[in-house]
Parts: structure tokens; C-alpha cells; sequence
């Protein structure tokens, strides 16, 4: 079975425009309820819109089996206030992805996306949270280390800090595991990818050279995108820890973490998986997403990563199992949630 841990939703375009709408009178005519029929949704994975094809023909051309579901990180608008817009497009977009996971029952599960407003308690997105989990049945949260949205408007602490121990409580009271995913750049000098790779890699060393994994030890986060850049730079990170002699060897402590396949070359992905553990990689594609372009030279998706991961001839059965849905199914408690077949 092939358990895809990191998607995005897609939507009818009523979702999308009542995100302008909030946008546009900044709260002033307060919140309401998005109107769209169930074949609606339907249409909505079926029409291309960021891929040559629709999302459920992406997902049975890539054999992908089952899909975690998140908000899409670039329209959550963290760094817009107030915080009661970001509250109310969240609302809009969970109680959306809860219908999807009603439609196709085991073949869709809700992440839920943290209501984070820059400069505010993360408190406050909280309630939002234990919703998603304790009446939607989501099983596990979407987690933004930017929500200035590199915008020049401030900083976030480093996911050290005990700015967000709140959440850590959260998610461990939860027992639900987080993606440390960044939203949009609001920069004129680094694109969208940029940021994304950037955070996650200063999420992982604020994380890693911190004591969060001792104050709370059954956390689970998974941090996107292979860890930014953090495998592929692990030698100058390692070389600090030892220099510092604080915190353990940082080769050592990057299994406290979790990290998903969404690397778009089977080089990356060796790489990966090589220098963290199969244990502690979890299959994803973000399909479909900013990987779903044709590539003329493999005559796929440049997201088509189960491809790749088949083709690894030195990675064991059991590893590879563990990649596709062993992980996952640990993580986010899916026993019992799939379908019988499965």
C-alpha cells in the first residue's frame, strides 16, 4: 500500500474566492459559510488545475493508494491581520476537507492547518486544532516556523523557543503527529520554494539544538521536502555540534525527527534515505503540486517519486515498506482506518 503523507487539498472555486472576499473587507462583514455540493468536490479533483490532469487521475497514474490532506500552505495568509481571517479560511478550508474524507472514506485524511497570526500567541490557533482532531477525525497538523511569511514584518522565534511549547503540549495531549511546512514568501528577493526549503532547514536546527525532545519526548514532527537542506549540509551542522559539545552529535539527534520524500530526483531521495533511515522516512509526493510538470526525459511526472523509490535495488522489502506505509501508519494511527483490504 502506498500512504502519500504529504497533499494538498484541491477545491471548487468558491473556497479560493472567499479567500479574496475576506481579503478584500478585512472582516468587516464577518464570516460565512462556503456553499458547494458534493458533485462539486468531486469535479474539483477531477479538472486539472496545477497538473496536466486532475488530482484523482494523478493519484491512480502514481499508484498512490491513500492521501493525507492538508490546506494548501501558500493561501493560509498567516502574516494578514486580523487573526480572526485566518481563523475563518481555516474553518472553511477543514470543514471542506472533512467532506472530501466523508466522499472517499479511507482513501482521504484531514491535516488540519495551525490559524497562525504573526506576532500572536500560538495559543490561539488551538482551539481550531482540537476541533479538526475531536470532531472532523483529522489525524494530524499542518505547522508553519514562518508565519511573517518572510515578509519583513518581524521574525519567528526558533522552534526551540518556548513560544511554542503550548503546541508541543497540544500535539502530545493529541497524540497526532505535525508537519513542519512553511507557507508563501512575501519577499521580493526569494521565491516561494526558496523560503519553504530555508525555514525547514532553520526549523531542524532550531528543533535539534534545543531541549524540546527532552521536555517533550513523544513528539512527532515530520519536516518536509527531505529535511531542506539539512541532509545534504550535514557536515558543517555536525562539525558545530562537536565544536559546541552541547546538545549530542547532531548526526545522531536528526532521528528525533521525521522526513518526507518530496524530492523530485531519485539522487535526493538516495541521499535521504541513506543518511536519516528508512525508519525515519516517510513516503510523500505533494501531488499534485509544484512537482507535477511532465518530464520529457523520464516520460512521467516529475512527482511520480514511487517510480524512483521501486527502482532502489539496495533498498531491502522491509525498508521500502516501511517508507510506503509503515511510517505512516505508526505515526498517524491509521490501523483500523483503512479500508479491510489494506
Amino acid at each position: 500500500m502506498i500512504i502519500d503523507c504529504h497533499a494538498h487539498m484541491s477545491a471548487p472555486q468558491q473556497l479560493w474566492a472567499y479567500r479574496s472576499l475576506l481579503l478584500a473587507h478585512r472582516g468587516w462583514n464577518g464570516p460565512s459559510k462556503v456553499a458547494m455540493t458534493d458533485d462539486e468536490i468531486r469535479q474539483s479533483l477531477d479538472a486539472p488545475e496545477i497538473a496536466p490532469n486532475g488530482h484523482m487521475r494523478c493519484l491512480h497514474d502514481h499508484g498512490t493508494d491513500v492521501q493525507l490532506l492538508s490546506p494548501r500552505p501558500w493561501h493560509l495568509m498567516h502574516s494578514e491581520s486580523p487573526q480572526k481571517l485566518i481563523g475563518w479560511f481555516a474553518e472553511e478550508c477543514h470543514n471542506a476537507l472533512a467532506r472530501q474524507t466523508q466522499l472517499w472514506p479511507g482513501r482521504f485524511f484531514g491535516i488540519a492547518s495551525l490559524p497562525q497570526c504573526a506576532g500572536q500567541p500560538i495559543t490561539l490557533g488551538l482551539p481550531e486544532l482540537e476541533r479538526c482532531i475531536k470532531e472532523l477525525g483529522f489525524v494530524g497538523a499542518m505547522i508553519s516556523p514562518d508565519p511573517y511569511e518572510n515578509g519583513g514584518g518581524g521574525e519567528a522565534p526558533p522552534m526551540g523557543d518556548r513560544y511554542w511549547y503550548p503546541l508541543y503540549e497540544k500535539l502530545c495531549e493529541l497524540d497526532i503527529p505535525a508537519l513542519v511546512h512553511a507557507t508563501t514568501s512575501k519577499s521580493p528577493r526569494v521565491s516561494y520554494s526558496e523560503h519553504m526549503i530555508n525555514e525547514e532547514t532553520i526549523a531542524v536546527l532550531g528543533l535539534l539544538n534545543s531541549d524540546v525532545f527532552t521536555d517533550f519526548p513523544t513528539l512527532k514532527l515530520i519536516i518536509p521536502h527531505g529535511g531542506g537542506s539539512i541532509p545534504y549540509q550535514l557536515g558543517r551542522f555536525d562539525a558545530a555540534s562537536l565544536a559546541r559539545g552541547t546538545h549530542g552529535r547532531f548526526r545522531d539527534r536528526l532521528k528525533l525527527l521525521y522526513y518526507d520524500t518530496v524530492l523530485y530526483t531519485p539522487e535526493a531521495i538516495e541521499f535521504l534515505i541513506k543518511t536519516v533511515g528508512a525508519d525515519r522516512c516517510v513516503f510523500g509526493s505533494e501531488c499534485p503540486g509544484t512537482g507535477s510538470v511532465f518530464d520529457p526525459e523520464q516520460g512521467r511526472q516529475m512527482d511520480d517519486l514511487k517510480h524512483h523509490i521501486d527502482r532502489f535495488d539496495w533498498l531491502s522489502t522491509t525498508d521500502r515498506q516501511t517508507i510506503y506505509e509503515g511510517n505512516a501508519r505508526r505515526l498517524f494511527k491509521l490501523d483500523g482506518r483503512l479500508p479491510a483490504s489494506a
